[in-house]
């Protein structure tokens, strides 16, 4: 059942920094299961002294769910569904997983032997694509006849370890290689291309601006960086802070590139526009920023490792709302949403928990 608690609120300091980074520029080598959603914990309130104009996280109401999924599938990823249901990866399964967050219903799809399945996005065909890195290969699944269908990346670069993917505005899928690899798949011919990429390891998140370019992040190589879509170049971009380990990365509807910064424990975003960078740390001591989102109306979500829970950081306000995990640990990997509502998935404690803005 739903339940909705009202926002103490904590002030606290955030500070915050800007710089203009020094790019430089690199190119490429050629289950039926049933669940009862169950009420998460309350949030609390931090604010830095810059005003602002909009409705303060403190005005605003959430409510928080869960939903817990079967036991041992360690929900990595999640992507809401076309039909109302949300998709997850159960990179411990070896499956792709529905919820129904009407009734907490689940249903399970095989991908095959050796699966671990780490992200799931919707593509521009209604469909859930997924990075596996057991597979090594982009998969997809249909949506209505749960047919799953692989593209192996090549022979020559196996064990990339697979992380996630976006879709530019060509409708291209691009994708990240934790061992040093970024690529694309044309989905009409199926034709695929693999790069090295700068600095060796670390490229994770990915994410396509509102005019379809494509940006990535580096957890080892701490960097952005920007994709040429036509030669698959990349242009390096890199943060005011040194060894910040940007992991996740997401674009805001002006096409702002914000950031997590797991070793620096912030959150940053860059603009391609005036090529400046801001920071801000997160609240709380030695903070570990892991995933980021920018939701409809442009309010940053991340996750906090030290602190177990799901953040809110409002660009206008500069102030964060964290919800605290009832899970010890819940390890939210990744969030994803769509209107109103800010998913992802609890990997340790193999539930999906939902921050819902109630009206």
């Amino acid at each position: 059942m739903r339940h909705l608690r009202a926002l103490p609120a904590l002030v606290l300091l955030a500070g915050c920094t800007t710089a203009s980074p020094t790019p430089s520029a690199s190119g490429p080598a050629p289950v039926p299961a049933s669940a009862t959603p169950v009420p998460s914990a309350e949030p609390t309130v931090a604010r830095s002294d810059s005003p602002g104009e909009s409705p303060t996280p403190a005005e605003l109401a959430f409510e928080v769910e869960t939903y817990p999924v079967p036991a041992g599938s360690r929900p990595h990823d999640v992507a809401p569904a076309t039909d109302g249901g949300v998709w997850y990866t159960g990179q411990g399964s070896g499956q792709l997983g529905w919820l129904d967050p009407d009734t907490g219903d689940v249903r399970e799809i095989p991908l095959g032997a050796g699966s671990s399945p780490h992200g799931v996005i919707v593509g521009p065909d209604g469909a859930p694509w997924i990075t596996d890195g057991g597979l090594n290969a982009i998969v997809r699944v249909d949506p209505d006849t749960d047919a799953v269908e692989a593209f192996v990346l090549p022979a020559s670069v196996p064990n990339v370890n697979l992380n996630t993917a976006a879709f530019d505005g060509d409708g291209v899928l691009w994708f990240t290689g934790q061992a040093g690899w970024y690529g694309r798949l044309d989905p009409e011919t199926g034709a695929m291309e693999v790069f090295q990429a700068p600095r060796g390891t670390g490229p994770y998140g990915i994410t396509a601006t509102p005019d379809g370019e494509i940006y990535f992040s580096s957890l080892a190589g701490s960097y952005l960086g920007a994709v040429d879509r036509a030669t698959g170049d990349v242009r390096v971009i890199d943060p005011p802070t040194s060894g910040a380990g940007l992991r996740r990365v997401w674009s805001d509807s002006d096409g702002r590139l914000w950031v997590s910064e797991w070793f620096a424990g912030q959150v940053a975003v860059y603009d391609p526009e005036t090529d400046a960078w801001q920071e801000w740390p997160l609240p709380g001591d030695a903070p570990q920023a892991y995933s980021v989102f920018v939701d409809d109306i442009d309010a940053v979500w991340l996750t906090d490792f030290t602190a177990n829970a799901i953040v809110r950081f409002d660009p206008v306000t500069e102030a964060f709302t964290s919800f605290p995990a009832e899970s010890q640990p819940a390890e939210v990997r990744q969030m994803l949403g769509r209107p109103g509502e800010a998913w992802g998935a609890e990997s340790a404690a193999d539930r999906l928990v939902v921050i819902r803005t109630v009206p």
